[in-house]
């Protein structure tokens, strides 16, 4: 990401095993635009509005945790990107025999404009457009 972004781009990061935050700071440390944070991925809201946000490990609701609240973290016209989903065989969406409430929160919110793209035959993400 770091190699593609603008050269007035801002990207954060956030790890929770302090080991692999410290060795994800020195690998970005030749980079001001790049600052690693050591911490719980809910910290990372001090940073935000962003334009796009990539949730790998929180914030997407799997679980029995809840979803992040989109219109705290995003900007208007912002892109959430979401990995590590099944691919959708049906509707409404289900997965492990029961309904798939965090896929379903974010194809469904009222202030955003998702959709499931598959980028393998096992394996789907989310991508959610931030009206606002």
């Amino acid at each position: 990401m770091a190699s593609a972004a603008h050269s007035n781009a801002q990207i954060f990061s956030i790890e929770r095993d302090p080991r692999r935050a410290h060795e994800a700071q020195l690998l970005f440390a030749h980079d001001s635009r790049v600052c690693i944070i050591c911490g719980d991925w809910r910290e990372l809201v001090r940073e935000a509005p962003f334009d796009l946000l990539a949730l790998d490990g929180g914030g997407q609701g799997k679980g029995s945790e809840s979803p992040l609240e989109s219109a705290d973290w995003m900007q208007p016209g912002g892109l959430i990107v979401m990995d590590d989903f099944t691919p959708m065989t049906r509707w409404p969406p289900s997965h492990g025999g029961q309904p798939d409430h965090a896929r379903m929160h974010w194809l469904e919110h009222p202030q955003m404009r998702a959709t499931e793209v598959r980028v393998a035959p096992t394996a789907a993400s989310l991508l959610g457009f931030y009206t606002g």
